[in-house]
């Protein structure tokens, strides 16, 4: 009688040795390594430099964005029309939101919110003037930004002056802010910013449009563009 113990051909299972795998285990995660490396160089290699047009947007429209922002709270203490009224809220809001906004992609881009570059530097040489200076107004400013005195003015001013004063320096202020929004559309390919931009070249240009009609009902006509 035979002892041999016939065993199903479904049972015989070859396995491999441990080694062999953990060979494909560790081809996986070694790619997923490469894979991590490769995100964090091209993510770094492609943040704003210190020079970049993003980064000097950034900063200078932030300290443009201030000002308009100290306008809008003037003028919204001087004025009991609700039109006037409404339109500083809006500035207030919407311009102060942008600014930190700003503020916070220089964090995430490792910058300072400072800088010893000129202003407007981003803008100069790149079709928009020849020099560091070229794009500034003769005593410095940015454009459509107002002046110490004009701001004096400003603080000064009562009743319909006021109101007539706060439409034409925010017009001339928005104008200037498009011209700066409009600058970094040419020289920047970074998807936020440029939607942020664009944004500010839609809202402030509708401004713009209220702004007149509002100057308009007062018989004042807008200042001279930047």
């Amino acid at each position: 009688m035979s002892t041999d113990i016939d065993v199903p051909e479904d049972s015989a299972v070859e396995t491999a040795p441990p080694s062999r795998r953990r060979l494909p285990v560790l081809g996986l995660v070694a790619v997923l390594l490469a894979a991590v490396v490769l995100v964090l160089f091209f993510t770094r290699q492609n943040t704003p430099g210190d020079a970049s047009p993003e980064a000097g947007f950034a900063r200078d429209m932030g300290v443009h964005h201030a000002q308009a922002v100290e306008m809008a709270f003037i003028l919204r203490d001087k004025t009991s029309d609700q039109a006037l009224r409404s339109l500083a809220y809006d500035i207030i809001t919407t311009q102060s939101t942008q600014r930190g906004i700003f503020m916070g992609w220089l964090q995430e881009w490792g910058l300072d919110q400072s800088t010893d570059r000129p202003p407007m530097a981003w803008m100069a040489g790149h079709g928009h003037g020849g020099g560091s200076t070229s794009v500034l107004l003769p005593d410095g400013r940015m454009p459509g930004m107002a002046s110490d005195e004009e701001l004096n003015r400003l603080r000064q001013a009562t009743g319909r002056d006021a109101e007539i004063l706060f439409l034409q320096l925010m017009i001339r202020h928005h104008q200037g802010g498009v011209e700066m929004a409009l600058g970094l559309l040419k020289l920047s390919d970074r998807d936020e910013v440029r939607t942020l931009a664009q944004h500010i070249v839609d809202s402030q240009n509708s401004e713009i449009n209220v702004m007149k009609d509002l100057l308009a009902k007062r018989g004042a006509q807008p200042l001279p563009a930047p």
